[in-house]
């Protein structure tokens, strides 16, 4: 069935509906469900990286005032191996066909049982818990627990260990080999062969990780914030052995994820721990020091990118190869060659991404993951590739445009990037652009131009709704999904308005409760497809049950479906469904596209990089409402320049611990930073991807951004960064 038209509903800027509850702060985020009877956990964290347990000293601590528990591998409650998060979307073409369970497990660390031995793996592993009656006292306790160690050597260093890379969760972006890509680059006429490397970087929500468990008999209740309540009820009931209806996970607010949220971390396990120990509820908070080692981060990557052209600048080769931190407690792979696979037309293409397993804390899914650094390194080369051969940076791109996907050769769902490249263009005012690097100034600055292209997977995954109408014709839609600031209520209940034909206001939307029909992660920009047509679907099917019960007949005008029910006696009608991707779905290859430009001033005697202007033009199918994907957009690109210009968790190489564990010195961008940023989303109908033609933009606003700065610093001032963050450093 298709979408109703002339409906004044779905892509209206509507404002947010729980803009209020959250800017008065009515909003209830996890740590603030203070039960009664509410204890305190605080977590202890291992100081090596590599080593055993040889004694920890709990006595000091289980004296403490108020301390209810500690509990270490020694005497905590023995659990199953929780089931690892599944290793990611289909590769080919990127449109998921039917994608993992809603309920999977999502324990983000399957190679260690949570505090289940004495093994150290990384700094800042978890490995005791002090429970007491206020934060303070669980707080002392935690400083009182001695642990000795029995040490040994560590491998922390990406770069000094890169021969040692293995495939170890190469599943999440499998090798690519397409024709004979090192045969067809030695023979190119013009080529380039540079190495890019990318920092560690870390999501730093405002909302720390935290959760509030309780234990009654046999039932598990957990506020957690978490973008993935379905996995987590998962996880833990098979960790515990209980029924997953005996778990309720509720998270109606998080308070910002960037996939920091996506999976089931340690420290769930040690407020569950805590809870059954103590038989009251638990609040665990994560302060910030520890976010830095315990929920995940964007690994560190080295990447080879090789691309070999003709002299009119046809392609013939790309090989993009190269390696990312990785441990030997998660499967994790940041998959840097996923863009490769699909962003340009090229008969001879060889992409790998292989991890190195190092004694460092464990990363995970961070915006865009995979594309945000592959897209780096990539859209670099090509502009490298440009220079050479004295070629417009978008005359190349277009002369290399892919009309389908260059690996499956799957037609398009849709593909609107010659438009975004036009649009960006045309708004930025790319034709007052001096390819000559140093050509361009105002006054000492040195002014440079550059751009990027931008492309993300349109993934749908099973869902499922419900939706009830009453006799006064109110309308309550139901899914699990999360909300994170996206704008995730306000879209499902467009989306419900206009499918029923109700005002916008008599639609409530209910989610962030595992007692809801279940719903994914929110993550990989599938929320809107997957949800969205999941409503849409219950939706058609609710307004179906009322037209059969109008005798098969719309409503006449004037005519309600709460006066309907009324001469039915009837108090309510409802409707669920399961919204499944339909295989048609998969015959094509679906991704957003997008292309960024930048405009940069560079001090020509002290490197300082001021942005003059940010332009974004994309295609992401449908908009389900234009405000809140503005916003979207605009806190991709914001998130992008933090990661050109200052985003960098540091290493130390020497104890394996990150070192700038805080928002002092851990760099994030402010508004001063940022320079005015237009955002174009270029109309596309898209008729294959999904019922509603949407396909996400959680994650392209981000990607390409860093790229199209680095360029324009390199056309500023002739010097070209290809290790982020650009700093003043590497441009002095």
């Amino acid at each position: 069935m298709s979408l109703p038209v002339n409906l004044p509903m779905i892509g209206k800027p509507r404002d947010r509906v729980d803009a209020r509850v959250k800017v008065t702060g009515a909003a209830r985020y996890a740590a603030e469900n203070n039960m009664k009877g509410l204890v305190h956990a605080v977590v202890v964290s291992s100081t090596i990286p590599s080593g055993r347990i040889k004694s920890i000293d709990d006595a000091a601590a289980k004296k403490s005032p108020g301390v209810l528990a500690v509990i270490t591998y020694q005497n905590v409650p023995r659990v199953n191996q929780p089931p690892a998060q599944p290793t990611g979307q289909s590769e080919k073409g990127g449109q998921q066909s039917g994608g993992p369970p809603p309920d999977s497990g999502n324990y983000a660390e399957p190679h260690l049982l949570p505090f289940a031995d004495a093994n150290i793996h990384y700094v800042g592993q978890q490995i005791a818990v002090a429970v007491a009656e206020t934060l303070e006292q669980a707080t002392h306790a935690a400083n009182l627990v001695r642990v000795a160690y029995d040490e040994t050597p560590a491998k922390t260093d990406l770069l000094a260990h890169r021969a040692e890379a293995t495939d170890k969760g190469s599943q999440q972006a499998p090798p690519i080999h397409v024709g004979d890509a090192d045969t067809a680059f030695a023979s190119a006429a013009v080529k380039i062969d540079q190495t890019y490397r990318t920092p560690y970087q870390h999501h730093n929500p405002m909302e720390a990780h935290s959760v509030v468990a309780s234990w009654e008999g046999n039932r598990l209740t957990l506020h957690d914030s978490s973008q993935n309540i379905f996995a987590v009820r998962t996880t833990m009931a098979k960790a515990f052995g209980i029924p997953k209806e005996n778990i309720e996970v509720m998270s109606p607010f998080v308070g910002g994820a960037f996939g920091s949220k996506g999976s089931t971390w340690p420290h769930v396990f040690a407020a569950a721990f805590a809870t059954y120990q103590v038989k009251r509820p638990v609040k665990l908070w994560l302060p910030r020091k520890q976010l830095f080692f315990t929920n995940g981060h964007r690994p560190a990557t080295e990447q080879r990118v090789a691309l070999g052209a003709n002299a009119d600048g046809k392609l013939v080769s790309i090989i993009h190869e190269g390696v990312s931190q990785g441990n030997d407690v998660s499967d994790y792979n940041e998959r840097f060659t996923r863009p490769t696979r699909t962003i340009y037309a090229c008969p001879n293409i060889r992409a790998a991404n292989k991890v190195v397993v190092l004694n460092v804390a464990s990363g995970t899914y961070m915006r865009a993951p995979g594309e945000n650094v592959g897209m780096f390194a990539l859209e670099s080369a090509m502009d490298e590739l440009a220079e050479a051969l004295k070629m417009d940076p978008i005359a190349l791109r277009l002369a290399n445009y892919a009309e389908d996907d260059p690996v499956d050769h799957k037609p398009w769902s849709s593909k609107s990037l010659r438009q975004c490249y036009q649009q960006g263009a045309e708004r930025i005012g790319w034709s007052r652009r001096n390819p000559v690097p140093r050509s361009m100034r105002d006054g000492r600055w040195l002014i440079g131009m550059g751009m990027a292209s931008a492309t993300y997977p349109a993934h749908r995954a099973p869902a499922a709704a419900r939706a009830r109408i009453d006799a006064s014709g109110n309308v309550v839609v139901s899914c699990g999904t999360h909300e994170m600031g996206m704008g995730t209520a306000t879209v499902m209940q467009q989306v419900a308005s206009e499918t029923l034909g109700v005002p916008f206001e008599t639609i409530r939307f209910e989610y962030g409760d595992t007692r809801l029909p279940q719903a994914p992660i929110s993550a990989g920009s599938l929320t809107a497809a997957t949800v969205g047509t999941a409503v849409f679907q219950v939706a058609n099917e609710l307004k179906r049950k009322l037209v059969e019960l109008n005798g098969g007949q719309e409503l006449a005008a004037g005519d309600t479906y709460g006066a309907l029910l009324h001469r039915h006696y009837l108090t309510t009608v409802e409707a669920q469904i399961d919204a499944k991707p339909d295989p048609e779905e998969a015959k094509y290859a679906s991704h957003s596209f997008g292309a960024q430009f930048a405009e940069v001033a560079v001090d020509a005697d002290l490197g300082i990089v001021r942005l003059r202007r940010i332009v974004g033009a994309f295609a992401g199918g449908r908009i389900l409402n234009a405000k809140t994907a503005h916003s979207q957009f605009y806190g991709g690109i914001v998130q992008g320049i933090g990661c050109a210009l200052l985003e960098q968790t540091r290493l130390d190489a020497h104890g394996g611990s990150f070192t700038n564990v805080n928002l002092g010195e851990y760099l994030l961008p402010v508004n001063a930073d940022i320079p005015p940023i237009d955002i174009i989303m270029v109309e596309e109908d898209d008729p294959h991807v999904n019922p509603i033609g949407v396909k996400g933009i959680g994650e392209i606003g981000i990607i390409g951004v860093a790229p199209a700065i680095a360029n324009a610093v390199y056309n500023a001032t002739g010097k070209r960064v290809r290790d982020l963050p650009i700093t003043i450093d590497k441009l002095l």
